[in-house]
Protein backbone atom coordinates (compact mmCIF):
# COMPACT_ATOMS: atom_id res chain seq x y z
CA UNK A 1 0.00 0.00 0.00
CA UNK A 2 1.09 3.56 -0.62
CA UNK A 3 2.31 5.35 2.53
CA UNK A 4 0.17 8.49 2.89
CA UNK A 5 1.55 9.62 6.25
CA UNK A 6 3.44 12.47 4.60
CA UNK A 7 0.65 13.46 2.16
CA UNK A 8 0.17 17.07 1.14
CA UNK A 9 -2.30 19.31 2.98
CA UNK A 10 -4.07 22.57 2.17
CA UNK A 11 -2.36 24.20 5.16
CA UNK A 12 0.99 23.00 3.88
CA UNK A 13 0.17 24.67 0.56
CA UNK A 14 -0.28 27.97 2.41
CA UNK A 15 -4.02 28.18 3.04
CA UNK A 16 -5.06 28.26 6.71
CA UNK A 17 -8.78 27.52 6.97
CA UNK A 18 -8.55 27.89 10.74
CA UNK A 19 -7.34 31.47 10.37
CA UNK A 20 -10.27 32.22 8.09
CA UNK A 21 -12.71 30.84 10.66
CA UNK A 22 -11.02 32.86 13.39
CA UNK A 23 -11.42 36.01 11.29
CA UNK A 24 -15.15 35.40 10.84
CA UNK A 25 -15.58 35.10 14.60
CA UNK A 26 -13.51 38.23 15.16
CA UNK A 27 -15.56 40.41 12.81
CA UNK A 28 -19.03 39.21 13.85
CA UNK A 29 -19.44 42.03 16.42
CA UNK A 30 -18.51 44.65 13.79
CA UNK A 31 -21.15 43.24 11.43
CA UNK A 32 -23.75 42.98 14.21
CA UNK A 33 -23.40 46.70 14.95
CA UNK A 34 -24.55 47.48 11.40
CA UNK A 35 -27.88 45.60 11.64
CA UNK A 36 -30.79 47.48 10.12
CA UNK A 37 -34.40 46.81 9.06
CA UNK A 38 -34.49 44.43 6.11
CA UNK A 39 -31.58 42.18 7.04
CA UNK A 40 -32.77 38.58 7.22
CA UNK A 41 -29.48 36.65 7.26
CA UNK A 42 -25.89 37.77 7.10
CA UNK A 43 -22.52 36.25 7.95
CA UNK A 44 -22.14 32.50 7.74
CA UNK A 45 -24.49 31.55 4.92
CA UNK A 46 -23.81 31.02 1.23
CA UNK A 47 -25.47 34.36 0.61
CA UNK A 48 -27.12 37.21 2.49
CA UNK A 49 -30.88 37.78 2.49
CA UNK A 50 -32.55 41.19 2.52
CA UNK A 51 -36.26 42.01 2.71
CA UNK A 52 -37.06 45.23 0.84
CA UNK A 53 -40.58 45.39 2.26
CA UNK A 54 -39.21 45.27 5.79
CA UNK A 55 -36.92 48.15 4.83
CA UNK A 56 -40.00 50.22 3.97
CA UNK A 57 -40.09 50.01 0.16
CA UNK A 58 -43.23 49.47 -1.90
CA UNK A 59 -42.02 49.76 -5.53
CA UNK A 60 -38.22 49.68 -5.25
CA UNK A 61 -35.47 50.02 -7.82
CA UNK A 62 -32.15 48.46 -6.80
CA UNK A 63 -28.91 50.37 -7.32
CA UNK A 64 -25.46 48.75 -7.08
CA UNK A 65 -21.93 50.14 -6.88
CA UNK A 66 -18.46 48.67 -6.54
CA UNK A 67 -15.09 50.32 -5.92
CA UNK A 68 -11.75 50.11 -4.17
CA UNK A 69 -9.40 52.60 -2.52
CA UNK A 70 -6.69 52.74 -5.17
CA UNK A 71 -3.05 53.07 -4.21
CA UNK A 72 -4.00 54.67 -0.91
CA UNK A 73 -3.97 51.03 0.12
CA UNK A 74 -0.23 50.88 -0.65
CA UNK A 75 0.37 53.67 1.85
CA UNK A 76 -1.73 51.93 4.51
CA UNK A 77 0.07 48.61 4.04
CA UNK A 78 3.56 50.12 3.95
CA UNK A 79 2.96 52.06 7.17
CA UNK A 80 0.90 49.40 8.93
CA UNK A 81 -1.89 51.92 9.56
CA UNK A 82 -4.92 49.90 8.52
CA UNK A 83 -7.65 51.35 10.74
CA UNK A 84 -9.29 53.67 8.23
CA UNK A 85 -9.01 52.09 4.76
CA UNK A 86 -12.16 50.09 5.47
CA UNK A 87 -14.03 53.36 5.97
CA UNK A 88 -12.60 54.57 2.65
CA UNK A 89 -13.84 51.41 0.96
CA UNK A 90 -17.40 51.93 2.17
CA UNK A 91 -17.36 55.66 1.41
CA UNK A 92 -16.30 55.17 -2.19
CA UNK A 93 -19.30 52.92 -2.82
CA UNK A 94 -22.08 54.47 -0.74
CA UNK A 95 -21.32 58.04 -1.82
CA UNK A 96 -21.82 56.87 -5.40
CA UNK A 97 -25.12 55.19 -4.50
CA UNK A 98 -26.58 58.30 -2.92
CA UNK A 99 -25.70 60.31 -6.04
CA UNK A 100 -28.23 58.11 -7.85
CA UNK A 101 -30.84 58.96 -5.22
CA UNK A 102 -30.54 55.60 -3.47
CA UNK A 103 -30.42 54.66 0.20
CA UNK A 104 -27.50 52.28 0.87
CA UNK A 105 -28.93 49.03 2.26
CA UNK A 106 -26.10 46.54 2.56
CA UNK A 107 -22.41 46.09 1.86
CA UNK A 108 -20.00 43.25 1.12
CA UNK A 109 -16.21 43.34 1.08
CA UNK A 110 -13.54 41.33 -0.73
CA UNK A 111 -10.18 40.91 1.03
CA UNK A 112 -7.52 39.00 -0.94
CA UNK A 113 -4.06 38.11 0.34
CA UNK A 114 -1.26 35.58 0.01
CA UNK A 115 -1.24 34.49 3.65
CA UNK A 116 -3.97 35.62 5.98
CA UNK A 117 -3.09 37.76 8.99
CA UNK A 118 -6.18 37.66 11.18
CA UNK A 119 -5.12 40.83 12.98
CA UNK A 120 -4.57 42.85 9.79
CA UNK A 121 -7.74 41.61 8.11
CA UNK A 122 -9.84 42.18 11.22
CA UNK A 123 -8.53 45.73 11.59
CA UNK A 124 -9.51 46.51 8.00
CA UNK A 125 -12.94 44.88 8.22
CA UNK A 126 -13.70 46.54 11.54
CA UNK A 127 -13.12 49.79 9.64
CA UNK A 128 -15.59 48.56 7.03
CA UNK A 129 -18.09 48.02 9.84
CA UNK A 130 -17.54 51.55 11.12
CA UNK A 131 -18.13 52.96 7.65
CA UNK A 132 -21.27 50.89 7.20
CA UNK A 133 -22.65 52.08 10.54
CA UNK A 134 -22.04 55.69 9.50
CA UNK A 135 -23.78 55.14 6.17
CA UNK A 136 -26.71 53.20 7.62
CA UNK A 137 -25.83 50.11 5.57
CA UNK A 138 -25.62 46.57 6.93
CA UNK A 139 -22.38 44.62 6.58
CA UNK A 140 -23.95 41.33 5.47
CA UNK A 141 -20.94 39.35 4.26
CA UNK A 142 -17.91 39.25 2.05
CA UNK A 143 -15.04 37.08 0.90
CA UNK A 144 -11.62 36.50 2.41
CA UNK A 145 -9.44 34.93 -0.26
CA UNK A 146 -6.13 33.41 0.83
CA UNK A 147 -4.12 32.81 -2.35
CA UNK A 148 -0.49 31.79 -1.84
CA UNK A 149 1.78 32.98 -4.61
CA UNK A 150 -0.56 35.72 -5.76
CA UNK A 151 0.60 38.46 -3.36
CA UNK A 152 3.97 39.25 -1.72
CA UNK A 153 4.16 38.71 2.05
CA UNK A 154 2.09 41.30 3.93
CA UNK A 155 0.25 42.51 0.84
CA UNK A 156 -3.47 42.37 0.25
CA UNK A 157 -6.14 43.92 -1.95
CA UNK A 158 -9.61 45.25 -1.21
CA UNK A 159 -12.84 45.73 -3.09
CA UNK A 160 -16.27 46.76 -1.89
CA UNK A 161 -19.79 46.16 -3.15
CA UNK A 162 -22.83 48.16 -2.04
CA UNK A 163 -26.51 47.73 -2.89
CA UNK A 164 -29.12 50.39 -2.31
CA UNK A 165 -32.70 51.10 -3.24
CA UNK A 166 -35.07 53.91 -4.09
CA UNK A 167 -38.73 54.12 -4.95
CA UNK A 168 -39.50 54.08 -8.65
CA UNK A 169 -39.32 57.60 -10.08
CA UNK A 170 -36.99 58.94 -7.37
CA UNK A 171 -33.71 58.64 -9.29
CA UNK A 172 -31.20 61.47 -9.46
CA UNK A 173 -30.40 63.61 -11.33
CA UNK A 174 -33.77 65.08 -12.24
CA UNK A 175 -35.23 68.49 -13.12
CA UNK A 176 -31.79 70.14 -13.45
CA UNK A 177 -32.31 73.56 -15.06
CA UNK A 178 -30.26 76.59 -15.99
CA UNK A 179 -29.83 78.83 -12.96
CA UNK A 180 -29.76 76.01 -10.43
CA UNK A 181 -27.18 76.59 -7.68
CA UNK A 182 -24.13 74.40 -7.03
CA UNK A 183 -23.43 73.72 -3.35
CA UNK A 184 -20.06 72.19 -2.51
CA UNK A 185 -19.68 69.98 0.56
CA UNK A 186 -16.11 70.11 1.77
CA UNK A 187 -13.87 67.04 1.79
CA UNK A 188 -11.93 65.60 4.72
CA UNK A 189 -8.71 65.51 2.69
CA UNK A 190 -7.46 63.74 -0.41
CA UNK A 191 -10.13 61.01 0.06
CA UNK A 192 -9.24 57.97 -2.12
CA UNK A 193 -8.15 59.30 -5.51
CA UNK A 194 -4.86 60.60 -6.83
CA UNK A 195 -2.58 58.64 -4.52
CA UNK A 196 -0.28 57.49 -7.30
CA UNK A 197 0.55 61.17 -7.79
CA UNK A 198 0.61 61.83 -4.03
CA UNK A 199 3.15 59.04 -3.50
CA UNK A 200 5.28 60.42 -6.32
CA UNK A 201 5.22 63.90 -4.77
CA UNK A 202 6.27 62.48 -1.39
CA UNK A 203 9.10 60.49 -3.01
CA UNK A 204 10.28 63.53 -4.98
CA UNK A 205 10.30 65.58 -1.76
CA UNK A 206 12.42 62.86 -0.06
CA UNK A 207 10.00 62.65 2.86
CA UNK A 208 9.48 59.66 5.14
CA UNK A 209 5.98 58.55 6.05
CA UNK A 210 6.83 58.86 9.74
CA UNK A 211 7.96 62.50 9.47
CA UNK A 212 5.70 65.42 10.41
CA UNK A 213 3.37 66.47 7.61
CA UNK A 214 4.36 69.84 6.09
CA UNK A 215 0.67 70.77 5.93
CA UNK A 216 -0.80 69.44 9.19
CA UNK A 217 -0.08 68.92 12.87
CA UNK A 218 0.29 65.15 12.42
CA UNK A 219 2.58 62.57 10.92
CA UNK A 220 2.64 62.51 7.11
CA UNK A 221 1.08 59.05 6.79
CA UNK A 222 -1.59 59.78 9.40
CA UNK A 223 -2.56 63.01 7.66
CA UNK A 224 -2.73 61.42 4.21
CA UNK A 225 -4.71 58.43 5.49
CA UNK A 226 -7.58 60.61 6.78
CA UNK A 227 -10.61 58.60 5.64
CA UNK A 228 -12.97 59.62 2.87
CA UNK A 229 -15.97 61.53 4.17
CA UNK A 230 -19.30 59.70 4.01
CA UNK A 231 -22.05 62.07 2.83
CA UNK A 232 -25.00 59.68 2.90
CA UNK A 233 -27.01 60.98 5.86
CA UNK A 234 -26.67 64.64 4.90
CA UNK A 235 -27.45 64.00 1.24
CA UNK A 236 -30.53 61.94 2.07
CA UNK A 237 -31.77 64.63 4.44
CA UNK A 238 -31.47 67.19 1.63
CA UNK A 239 -33.23 64.86 -0.78
CA UNK A 240 -36.13 64.41 1.65
CA UNK A 241 -36.42 68.18 2.15
CA UNK A 242 -37.04 68.86 -1.54
CA UNK A 243 -35.27 71.04 -4.07
CA UNK A 244 -32.27 68.73 -4.60
CA UNK A 245 -31.85 68.04 -8.32
CA UNK A 246 -28.53 66.20 -8.52
CA UNK A 247 -25.39 65.06 -6.73
CA UNK A 248 -21.83 64.43 -7.91
CA UNK A 249 -19.25 62.50 -5.88
CA UNK A 250 -15.90 64.13 -6.63
CA UNK A 251 -13.60 61.17 -7.19
CA UNK A 252 -11.22 60.35 -10.06
CA UNK A 253 -11.53 63.09 -12.64
CA UNK A 254 -12.11 65.74 -9.99
CA UNK A 255 -14.58 68.58 -10.43
CA UNK A 256 -13.76 68.77 -14.12
CA UNK A 257 -15.18 65.37 -15.03
CA UNK A 258 -17.63 64.50 -12.25
CA UNK A 259 -19.85 67.58 -12.16
CA UNK A 260 -20.97 67.13 -15.81
CA UNK A 261 -22.16 63.59 -14.99
CA UNK A 262 -25.24 65.04 -13.28
CA UNK A 263 -26.05 67.63 -15.94
CA UNK A 264 -28.36 67.03 -18.91
CA UNK A 265 -27.26 67.58 -22.48
CA UNK A 266 -26.96 71.25 -23.33
CA UNK A 267 -26.17 72.39 -19.79
CA UNK A 268 -22.83 72.99 -18.14
CA UNK A 269 -21.53 74.43 -14.89
CA UNK A 270 -19.84 77.65 -13.89
CA UNK A 271 -17.65 77.19 -10.80
CA UNK A 272 -15.99 80.01 -8.88
CA UNK A 273 -12.66 78.75 -7.52
CA UNK A 274 -12.55 81.73 -5.15
CA UNK A 275 -15.65 80.43 -3.34
CA UNK A 276 -13.59 78.20 -1.05
CA UNK A 277 -10.06 78.05 0.27
CA UNK A 278 -7.81 75.30 -1.04
CA UNK A 279 -7.05 73.01 1.94
CA UNK A 280 -3.39 72.90 3.06
CA UNK A 281 -2.76 69.36 1.80
CA UNK A 282 -3.65 70.36 -1.76
CA UNK A 283 -1.74 73.62 -1.53
CA UNK A 284 1.31 71.62 -0.44
CA UNK A 285 0.92 69.05 -3.23
CA UNK A 286 0.58 71.79 -5.84
CA UNK A 287 3.52 73.83 -4.58
CA UNK A 288 5.83 70.85 -4.01
CA UNK A 289 5.43 69.42 -7.50
CA UNK A 290 4.48 72.51 -9.50
CA UNK A 291 1.13 70.97 -10.46
CA UNK A 292 -0.97 73.18 -12.73
CA UNK A 293 -4.48 74.18 -11.66
CA UNK A 294 -6.05 72.22 -14.53
CA UNK A 295 -4.21 69.07 -13.45
CA UNK A 296 -5.20 69.59 -9.81
CA UNK A 297 -8.85 70.00 -10.76
CA UNK A 298 -9.02 66.78 -12.77
CA UNK A 299 -6.95 64.68 -10.36
CA UNK A 300 -8.02 65.70 -6.83
CA UNK A 301 -11.21 66.85 -5.14
CA UNK A 302 -9.38 70.09 -4.16
CA UNK A 303 -11.45 70.41 -1.00
CA UNK A 304 -14.93 69.69 -2.39
CA UNK A 305 -16.00 66.08 -1.91
CA UNK A 306 -19.62 66.28 -3.05
CA UNK A 307 -21.46 68.79 -5.24
CA UNK A 308 -25.21 69.27 -5.01
CA UNK A 309 -27.35 70.90 -7.70
CA UNK A 310 -30.29 72.61 -6.00
CA UNK A 311 -33.16 74.84 -7.04
CA UNK A 312 -32.15 78.48 -6.70
CA UNK A 313 -35.08 79.28 -4.41
CA UNK A 314 -34.09 76.40 -2.09
CA UNK A 315 -30.34 77.02 -2.02
CA UNK A 316 -30.18 78.90 1.28
CA UNK A 317 -32.52 76.51 3.08
CA UNK A 318 -30.68 73.41 1.83
CA UNK A 319 -27.29 74.89 2.67
CA UNK A 320 -28.51 75.48 6.21
CA UNK A 321 -29.94 71.95 6.42
CA UNK A 322 -26.67 70.42 5.23
CA UNK A 323 -24.76 72.47 7.78
CA UNK A 324 -27.11 71.25 10.50
CA UNK A 325 -26.25 67.71 9.37
CA UNK A 326 -22.58 68.45 10.07
CA UNK A 327 -21.34 69.45 6.64
CA UNK A 328 -19.32 72.52 5.74
CA UNK A 329 -21.08 73.98 2.70
CA UNK A 330 -19.89 76.46 0.10
CA UNK A 331 -21.94 78.08 -2.67
CA UNK A 332 -19.55 77.39 -5.54
CA UNK A 333 -21.42 78.15 -8.75
CA UNK A 334 -24.43 77.65 -10.97
CA UNK A 335 -25.80 75.61 -13.84
CA UNK A 336 -25.49 77.46 -17.14
CA UNK A 337 -26.05 76.84 -20.83
CA UNK A 338 -23.27 75.07 -22.68
CA UNK A 339 -21.28 71.94 -21.95
CA UNK A 340 -18.66 70.96 -19.40
CA UNK A 341 -17.31 72.97 -16.48
CA UNK A 342 -16.10 76.54 -16.81
CA UNK A 343 -13.90 77.74 -13.95
CA UNK A 344 -13.30 81.30 -12.93
CA UNK A 345 -10.84 82.54 -10.33
CA UNK A 346 -7.81 80.54 -9.16
CA UNK A 347 -7.23 77.75 -6.74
Amino acid sequence: MTDRRNGLTYAGAGVDIGAGNALVERIKPAAARTARPGVMAGLGGFGALFDLKAAGYTDPILVAATDGVGTKLRLAIDTGQLDSVGIDLVAMCVNDLVCQGAEPLFFLDYFATGRLSVEAAATVIEGVGAGCAEAGAALVGGETAEMPGMYPPGDFDLAGFAVGAMERGAALPRDVTEGDVLLGLTSSGVHSNGYSLVRQVVEQASLGWDLPAPFADAGLAVALLTPTRIYVRAARAALAAGGLHGLAHITGGGLTENVPRMLPEGLGAEIDLDAWELPPVFDWLRASAGIADAEMLRTFNCGIGLVAVVAADRADALAELLQDEGEAVRRIGRVASGEGVHFKGRL
